[in-house]
């Protein structure tokens, strides 16, 4: 089984602007509420690709309520913990022009829910798949991760953190099976400004992590593609396909989903799988169906 866990999920309430005007008035051409979150993506797209997981995470309130709903209704199986206070928070993303995005803060998670989300995943047997993706809840410590991969430690479970920075880092020495830097991240963990060009600094970032403790890494380099430091010591390098972006929120975590999905079939089936998964997606205005997936894969070299 798959568990996706998403500690601060959302709702997005998305909006289509002819242009956004800073200081003025701005009235939208059209407008669209939408669950959001991680690791919520990666069970969406995963269902997609065929495959089953369950949602975990936490939710708060009215607004958690109503995502919660807008979940099922989505036919995702889920598992989620409801906090004691606060709301699930709703973020913006104005797409006008340039997109931009205004999150919310989330609500605080006490100890005793954290507690509890850990004793969710004792249930987790050899075999199953954990991912973790997204940003941490204010009132979190950044060694969140870490602290939950050191909980299933010994249990043979595959592990996969798509989160930035410090969060990210904490988790490495814990061997996770897949992490998923895109350049902005990466740049970011081993202190280096790279460009999606430069094939050898990508790679010695990119060996970097694998040395810290990652098994596979991921790289996600937006329209050039994406960098697979495999396992077996392996560099492979997809292009991406030529296409119109036109949104990309969600194209790294379904990037997640396509790796995943094809992994069994070997790196590189995985690697194709993931960059058709996330070019899919950045060329649709949600997340991208199983059909819009499948079409971009036979476009791909």
């Amino acid at each position: 089984m798959i568990y996706t866990v998403t500690l601060n999920p959302a709702l997005d309430y998305v909006m289509q602007l002819p242009s956004l005007l800073p200081g003025d008035t701005n009235r939208a051409e059209g407008e669209e509420l939408q669950v959001g979150g991680k690791g919520i993506n990666v069970s969406l797209v995963l269902a997609q690709l065929g495959l089953e997981s369950t949602a975990l995470g936490f939710l708060a309130g009215d607004t958690g309520k109503l995502l919660h709903r807008r979940v099922e209704e989505l036919g995702l199986r889920t598992d989620f913990l409801f906090l004691p206070a606060g709301q699930t928070r709703i973020n913006v993303k104005v797409k006008g022009g340039l997109e931009t995005e205004l999150n919310g803060r989330g609500p605080d998670v006490p100890p005793q829910s954290m507690e509890a989300l850990l004793a969710r995943l004792d249930a987790l047997r050899a075999g199953d798949t954990l991912i973790l993706s997204g940003s941490l809840p204010p009132s979190l410590s950044p060694h969140t991760y870490g602290d939950i991969l050191a909980h299933v430690a010994g249990k043979a479970v595959r592990c996969v953190v798509d989160a930035a920075g410090e969060p990210l880092l904490n988790a490495l020495p814990y061997g996770p099976f897949l992490v998923k830097p895109n350049l902005e991240e990466l740049s970011g963990l081993v202190g280096e400004s790279l460009s999606p060009t430069d094939l050898p600094a990508l790679t010695r970032a990119a060996q970097q992590l694998r040395r810290q403790g990652a098994e596979n890494v991921l790289v996600s380099l937006g329209g050039s593609g994406a960098l697979l430091a495999a396992g077996d010591g392996a560099v492979h390098l997809q292009p991406a396909p030529q296409g119109l972006l036109k949104n990309s929120v969600g194209s790294g975590d379904s990037m997640v989903a396509g790796f995943l999905a094809a992994y069994p079939q070997g790196y590189q089936a995985a690697l194709r799988l993931s960059v058709a998964a996330g070019s899919a997606t950045a060329f649709s205005m949600t997340l991208a169906s199983g059909p819009e997936i499948h079409q971009i894969l036979r476009q791909l070299s």
